[in-house]
């Protein structure tokens, strides 16, 4: 197996875990690869919209039960809230260890100021993102599935993949506007606090873009998803990179575990618990 890359600080969002468009395999290959100090979950990580008891695969409680596991290490993990685990807002400031909910955090990092949030609060009840509300919950997941279809018949024929909602989601200029005008709002609210980076989820386009506002510079930052872009955010010796999902450069070790039954890694993510509270 591959040594793990030691990252600063690595920002994840928009995994989507119970839902069927989650990648949970690729995202555990990730996981699996990295030994970041600071985790920030940016939103949308468990998808409490769509979750159903039914459909709750083992890569997916993989997925968790390696997060928890770096939560008994004691790495430091801020959970960040957005609209599809909104419910967990509740338990804002909670904390365990090192770990946190929160729905927005501010990080000092080499002197600069970073803010860290979802971005769903800039998303009134969807009014400027109909597209998104269309391709959303059931509609969504159903454009996944024919999407995967579709691909492996491409593959079949030595084709390139082919994103359909990417696809959709170019073409409509009110999507377009969309991205633009939220990046613009985070920017603009980023540089009226005097922060240096505004790192959002959300919108589902990993992106870094360096804003200059008269003599302000302020850097947006988007980690992307799960679901077809496979991208976080790494920061590393003060600089940042979205990081790509490539299948090739990752061994296939995963199999093992992957075995277990659910029952058996729910059991498994108890005792390690219990190992945390006895610590």
């Amino acid at each position: 197996m591959k040594k793990t890359r030691k990252l600063d600080l690595v920002v994840i969002s928009d995994i989507h875990l119970g839902s069927y468009g989650c990648q949970a395999k690729e995202l555990l290959k990730y996981l699996k690869s990295i030994d970041p100090k600071i985790v920030i979950l940016n939103g949308d990580i468990i998808d409490i919209w769509q979750f159903n008891k039914r459909y709750f695969p083992k890569p997916h409680m993989k997925v968790v039960k390696h997060l928890l596991k770096w939560i008994v290490e004691g790495k430091e993990i801020h959970y960040l809230t957005g609209n599809h685990d909104e419910m967990l807002r509740k338990f804002k400031d909670f904390e365990l260890g090192k770990f946190k909910i929160s729905n927005k955090i501010v990080l000092e990092m080499d002197g600069k100021k970073s803010w860290f949030f979802h971005g769903d609060v800039f998303d009134v009840t969807m009014q400027y993102s109909k597209w998104l509300t269309r391709l959303g919950g059931i509609g969504y997941d159903f454009l996944i599935l024919l999407n995967s279809f579709i691909n492996f018949v491409l593959f079949k024929f030595g084709r390139n993949k082919l994103s359909l909602s990417k696809t959709i989601k170019n073409s409509v200029k009110g999507a377009v506007k969309y991205i633009n005008r939220f990046e613009k709002t985070a920017v603009e609210i980023a540089i009226a606090n005097g922060f240096s980076y505004v790192v959002c989820g959300h919108i589902h386009h990993p992106n870094i873009k360096e804003y200059k506002v008269g003599d302000q510079i302020v850097t947006y930052l988007n980690s992307g998803d799960w679901i077809e872009n496979l991208t976080a955010l790494e920061y590393k010796k003060g600089e940042w990179s979205i990081y790509k999902y490539e299948n090739n450069f990752f061994e296939e070790d995963l199999h093992i575990e992957m075995d277990k039954s659910n029952k058996e890694l729910f059991n498994e993510m108890l005792d390690e618990f219990k190992m945390m509270n006895n610590q």
